[in-house]
């Protein structure tokens, strides 16, 4: 194998973001419809696959980070990644085109069945289907949660899984307010990471 070889095998795991070839505006708002229309459950599931696996705009870490900055903002987390991401790479332009892409669609979808709900939302078998729709979310909920780990446990970052535990038990378990519980753990996660990184560079 020639040394020029080497890196074309990698690149795959490159985010295509990395060698300054963006996406265009267009391409922004059809991703992030695809996202939204095929969302059943909730589109977190399927934008993770789209940014991080098909179209490789980031890398996993990526996505977890800024998944994490758009959780601890007011405002559905979806949304605010759409906006954060597609400034991220194309300016308030980039940001404006995956919002209206993760939105447009699913209002336009979601105001006729709305319409039709209003109308038969008491027949019983609508009722049961939407009850077995509810059990699927949950299930790609849970896998999504455990793809987003996968990073923090190859690395075995002992520190990162011991404040992801803290806060699934304070919140999950001791019932503790969430406000309460983010004024404390985002000051700590932010003096941890700063302490470890300095540690690395040293």
């Amino acid at each position: 194998m020639s040394p020029d070889s080497a890196p074309a095998a990698q690149e795959p795991d490159i985010p295509a973001a990395v060698h300054g070839l963006p996406p265009s505006l267009w391409a922004l708002f059809l991703a992030f419809a695809r996202m939204s229309l095929a969302g059943f459950g909730g589109v977190l599931v399927f934008a993770r696959r789209a940014i991080v696996e098909q179209h490789r705009w980031m890398t996993a870490d990526e996505f977890n980070e800024t998944f994490a900055l758009c959780h601890f903002l007011p405002g559905p987390n979806i949304v605010n990644l759409s906006m954060v991401f597609g400034s991220r790479l194309r300016g308030i332009a980039g940001g404006v085109a995956a919002f209206a892409g993760l939105l447009l669609p699913p209002t336009l979808i979601m105001t006729v069945l709305a319409i039709i709900y209003a109308r038969f939302g008491d027949v019983d078998v609508l009722r049961r289907s939407l009850a077995g729709i509810s059990c699927a979310a949950v299930g790609l909920l849970i896998a999504v949660v455990f793809r987003m780990m996968t990073p923090l446990l190859k690395r075995m970052d002992a520190a990162a899984l011991i404040l992801m535990l803290a806060v699934f038990t304070a919140i999950g378990v001791l019932r503790l307010p969430l406000r309460a519980v983010l004024l404390v753990a985002i000051p700590l996660s932010i003096g941890v990471t700063s302490l470890m990184r300095r540690k690395v560079a040293a």
